[in-house]
């Protein structure tokens, strides 16, 4: 089969829809079908796969985000020799599989992968939100009418495209990782290597730092427990635009030593950064189904997060880890509590990794391909009785 991955960006950009993307493209590949990529902008990037094919794109800011221009004639070639187009993005990528694809008889299918409205709070605050989301719904619900099949990553996100009037009709496919090298990293970290004790309880935070992440209760939250958990430490795995802000607020609470900031991380080198620590943390609620919590079970990591849509269908509260209300105290709450009690840390920990079993790529790939599989048939049989 030949499949086609639409993204708006892929690496060097990290992201989970990039890791996402990647996961499936090397797993189909492992089961002898052919998948390209088509996305835009850092077309100079040496990829380190085969089918990668690059469009050029202008930046928008700091965000990731590519605006993209023209099609290359490589793209507009082999976009019409697809068996199936699987869009990762709506906007520019999407408009391009059903331009191409669409004419050619081609299924479409989308994976919402973003709560939409949430990130226009944080990246269009400028104009009224009125406007912004009557804009979101209008585009997505016409852009989800032309899809076979629209797929949500977790139960909250389903609900969420009914209530925010998308579709009532997506169909829930669970996010996935490879679970096996976050058992059996290749070349796990010590947190002495980040200056931590060795009896100490190293919290982690693996994403962008940024303003949609809720970066800032996060931090305020950590300041708090380690005001109560001298033994208490941070690692942040990632960057972004409020990297400055949360570092002068630790150096203002005179934290510099207790956290540690590592910057990007290379994919293949976060099941040896999970290694060195002990509990996973996050503050976001503009998550649909986040692969960094499955990563993090599956590196045997309880996990913290804030009760929303995604984070809540992953976290089983007091099970594999604690969902708070949106509230610094209440989040330092839960911090202390699992710091400061072995015992319940282990407990959730084990449950955690059993958990993660549940979104190994092996299975969610094989439910995927059945979904193409089907759409191709009916396909064929449409155009047989034509």
């Amino acid at each position: 089969m030949r499949i086609g991955m639409f993204a708006d960006m892929y690496k060097p950009h990290l992201s989970g829809v990039t890791n996402y993307i990647s996961l499936y493209k090397r797993r189909f590949e492992e089961l002898g079908h052919e998948v390209w990529v088509f996305t835009f902008g850092h077309t100079d990037y040496a990829d380190d796969e085969s089918r990668v094919v690059r469009s050029p794109a202008i930046p928008w800011g700091d965000t990731g985000w590519q605006m993209g221009l023209v099609l290359t004639s490589e793209a507009k070639r082999v976009i019409p020799t697809l068996d199936v187009a699987h869009v990762h993005h709506p906007f520019v990528s999407g408009r391009v599989a059903l331009d191409y694809c669409g004419s050619a008889g081609i299924p479409i299918v989308f994976t919402n992968h973003t709560r939409y409205d949430l990130y226009s709070d944080t990246y269009a605050w400028f104009m009224p939100k009125t406007m912004r989301y009557n804009y979101i719904r209008r585009y997505l619900k016409e852009f989800a009418n032309d899809i076979d099949i629209v797929f949500a990553p977790s139960p909250g996100i389903q609900r969420w495209l009914s209530e925010f009037g998308v579709t009532d009709d997506s169909v829930f496919l669970s996010n996935c990782v490879d679970t096996e090298p976050f058992r059996s990293p290749a070349a796990p970290r010590s947190r002495e290597e980040f200056g931590f004790p060795a009896d100490s309880v190293v919290f982690c935070y693996l994403g962008r730092v940024s303003a949609e992440k809720n970066m800032g209760l996060l931090t305020r939250a950590f300041i708090r427990t380690a005001g109560e958990v001298p033994g208490a430490y941070l690692l942040v795995l990632g960057t972004g635009t409020s990297l400055a802000e949360a570092m002068k607020s630790f150096e203002d609470a005179g934290l510099s030593d207790r956290v540690r900031f590592a910057g990007l991380t290379p994919y293949a080198e976060v099941p040896d950064y999970l290694a060195a620590t002990d509990v996973f943390v996050t503050a976001s609620v503009s998550e649909t189904h986040p692969l960094v919590i499955m990563e993090a079970f599956a590196a045997g990591l309880p996990a913290i997060g804030v009760h929303s849509p995604g984070v809540s269908d992953i976290i089983e509260d007091g099970v594999t880890g604690f969902l708070t209300p949106e509230d610094a105290g209440a989040f330092a709450a839960r911090m202390t509590e699992i710091a400061t009690d072995p015992e319940l840390r282990q407990r959730l920990a084990s449950a955690a990794a059993t958990a993660a079993a549940r979104f190994d790529v092996r299975i969610m790939a094989e439910e995927l391909m059945g979904h193409y599989q089907r759409l191709i048939r009916e396909r064929a049989d449409r155009a047989a009785s034509e």
